[in-house]
């Protein structure tokens, strides 16, 4: 499943830079000009900001009025979060095969501090 989305988003890529002459086509080709390093920032401030907007969904403002949950809203700010976190992967090299052994290298890291104490 992890290779679909790899696919579509490499397939979103090439439209956008192929089909598209609108500012957004623009605004990828000036993303695509940065270095690697700028490339990593500028996604991960992307992560951050649409994790915001998920956040802001939520009720963690305890002295505001509660709103409503929108879980349609929330999965699809958490879908923007994952377009970018799939162009940071792609962006360091990284296939669905090795974002899984890293994943479960991590967790194993992950249980052995749980069960130590961390």
């Amino acid at each position: 499943m992890l290779k679909t989305i790899f696919q579509k988003q490499k397939e979103l890529h090439q439209t956008i830079m192929t089909y598209s002459p609108s500012i957004d086509s623009q605004y990828s080709k000036k993303f695509l000009s940065l270095s690697n390093e700028e490339r990593i920032s500028a996604l991960c401030t992307a992560i951050i900001h649409e994790a915001v907007e998920l956040q802001r969904l939520t009720n963690w403002k305890w002295w505001r009025k509660m709103l409503e949950f929108d879980e349609n809203q929330a999965k699809e700010e958490l879908i923007d979060i994952w377009h970018f976190v799939v162009d940071a992967s792609i962006e360091l090299g990284m296939t669905p095969q090795n974002i899984l052994d890293e994943y479960v290298k991590k967790n194993q890291i992950n249980k052995d501090r749980q069960k130590n104490g961390y």
